[in-house]
């Protein structure tokens, strides 16, 4: 287990922010990735919204891990 602090920080962020960014990113994902089929530009912003909406997933290891904010 690495640092409480740092445990502590990245579970206010999971609470706080990224379930927020999760959300958002899914409406977009959801409306955006069929179009993409038809429009190849729309691939790369449909990745980014993959990683918008798998924030949560790392924040929550990051916390598990106890990982500094910025390493």
């Amino acid at each position: 287990m690495g640092n409480p602090v740092n445990s502590i920080l990245w579970l206010l962020i999971l609470i706080f922010i990224s379930f927020f960014v999760a959300g958002f990113c899914a409406f977009w994902y959801i409306i955006l990735h069929p179009l993409s089929v038809c429009i190849p530009p729309l691939k790369g912003l449909t990745d980014i919204l993959l990683a918008g909406i798998q924030f949560p997933h790392h924040c929550a290891e990051k916390m598990m891990s106890g990982s500094p904010l910025f390493n």
